[in-house]
């Protein structure tokens, strides 16, 4: 899975999933994740069926675990768009926190096709689920 850089590094290929929004199986979450060994790099995005629109930009975050105090993760955003910030921030401290290194995490989640318009709800059955499958997924690459 992983090929060796010239300076010694090792280089993974990313793996790319996709799953339904809980609520709202006509639209996707698609990730696309890379270990890259010292850090993680997740990019989320959605599509739905009816609509042809591409996704503007979201944000982009940086975390990190805090190691004398874990349930206070650093972050910083490093491109905001307020319609994905909290959700950018708050997905990066849980895994950083979870996976106990750096995460990179670049989100332009809409929640508006969800089935009742992306209520808090809706937002946190799909955050609960992303995590799921991020763990789930570094779990399965580093048996």
């Amino acid at each position: 899975m992983a090929s060796t850089l010239p300076n010694g590094a090792a280089a993974h290929s990313p793996i790319e999933v996709s799953f339904p929004l809980p609520r709202a199986p006509q639209t996707n979450i698609h990730i696309q994740l890379r270990d890259n060994t010292t850090s993680i790099l997740l990019l989320l995005t959605t599509s739905a069926a009816e609509s042809s629109s591409s996704t503007p930009l979201g944000s982009f975050v940086y975390a990190m675990p805090n190691k004398s105090s874990p349930a206070n993760t650093y972050s910083t955003a490093l491109f905001t768009h307020s319609a994905t910030i909290d959700f950018t921030t708050r997905l990066s401290k849980v895994l950083a926190r979870k996976i106990g290194k750096p995460v990179y995490v670049g989100n332009s989640i809409s929640f508006a096709s969800a089935g009742m318009g992306g209520t808090v709800e809706e937002e946190m059955e799909g955050f609960r689920r992303c995590v799921e499958v991020v763990v789930g997924l570094l779990d399965k690459e580093s048996v």
